[in-house]
């Protein structure tokens, strides 16, 4: 098991576990946990990068040019070793290309660069998916981060809600029993503002696949706040009801859509990347202390 890599800005610090290059803890200089405790009881992850896809694939189907290949949900990115390849003291790089292993359930050449930076009381998280070969590289790509629920001196949990930067009047997606894109629902933001409530997550994520904002808030009744930029188009907000944390989720991409059965490459809210090109995700994450 490697050993996390901590960079710091002064005013945060975080911690990235190169297996998944996955951010474990985000702390501010009173030593305030800003992440989720990752209780296994209800989900033990903190915030692990989806890639190749995002959701689940029809029984975990990914199909190209007439032949099968077995993608598990969310891909394979979360659980692969990503090498470092640039640290200092308030950044760190760390970088996923394509293997044999990774060729035999996901036929393509990609390279996957992830870069953490912090500056004052942001962290900014740039993943960039490349293509080196010569065929069109279909692909999704979400950040998957969980923070404390209730934020760190922030109050009542029942108090807790998100904002968004604009009106959201378009019904959310929902996941059927197989994890699939299925049915929607009338949109539970009312004025810009969603009050969380376990009840919300039952029948588990909120999904936005056709989201207006580009930035929400997530606030607390006794002050402290998180800003949580980012330039993908969805947006899912989930958690295992009752947990101590909320997932705030920028994608590019979704699960299949219930009774999807076409290739990989024409499924929907897919990325197509042409043969030597690239394309970079941006997330940003601000500590606001009330």
């Amino acid at each position: 098991m490697s050993e996390a890599v901590t960079i710091t800005s002064g005013a945060l610090t975080a911690r990235i576990d190169p297996l998944g290059a996955e951010l474990l803890s985000l702390t501010d200089a009173a030593g305030s946990e800003w992440m989720t405790d990752a209780n296994p009881a209800y989900w033990g992850g903190h915030a692990p990068l989806l890639f190749p896809i995002v959701g689940g694939l029809a029984g975990d189907c990914l199909r190209h040019q007439g032949r099968e290949y077995h993608l598990p949900r969310h891909g394979f990115a979360r659980r692969s070793p990503f090498a470092l390849v640039e640290q200092a003291e308030d950044r760190a790089v760390f970088r996923l290309a394509d293997t044999a292993a990774t060729r035999e359930t996901y036929p393509f050449a990609f390279g996957l660069e992830v870069a953490f930076a912090l500056t004052g009381h942001q962290l900014a998280m740039i993943a960039t998916v490349a293509n080196p070969g010569d065929e069109t590289l279909p692909f999704s790509f979400g950040f998957h981060p969980a923070f404390a629920w209730p934020l760190p001196g922030g109050g009542d949990k029942a108090g807790h809600a998100i904002s968004f930067a604009g009106d959201e009047p378009q019904p959310v997606r929902r996941l059927d029993a197989a994890g699939l894109l299925a049915g929607s629902e009338a949109t539970p933001v009312v004025g810009g503002s969603l009050p969380l409530s376990p009840e919300l997550f039952a029948d588990d994520a909120l999904i936005w696949d056709r989201l207006a904002s580009r930035r929400v808030e997530y606030r607390s009744p006794a002050g402290p706040w998180l800003e949580v930029g980012f330039d993908l188009p969805m947006l899912g907000i989930w958690q295992v009801p009752g947990g101590n944390y909320i997932c705030i989720e920028p994608w590019a991409g979704h699960a299949d859509p219930a009774r999807f059965t076409g290739e990989f490459a024409a499924k929907p809210g897919i990325v197509l990347l042409a043969p030597g090109a690239s394309h970079s995700f941006r997330m940003d994450v601000t500590v606001h202390h009330g």
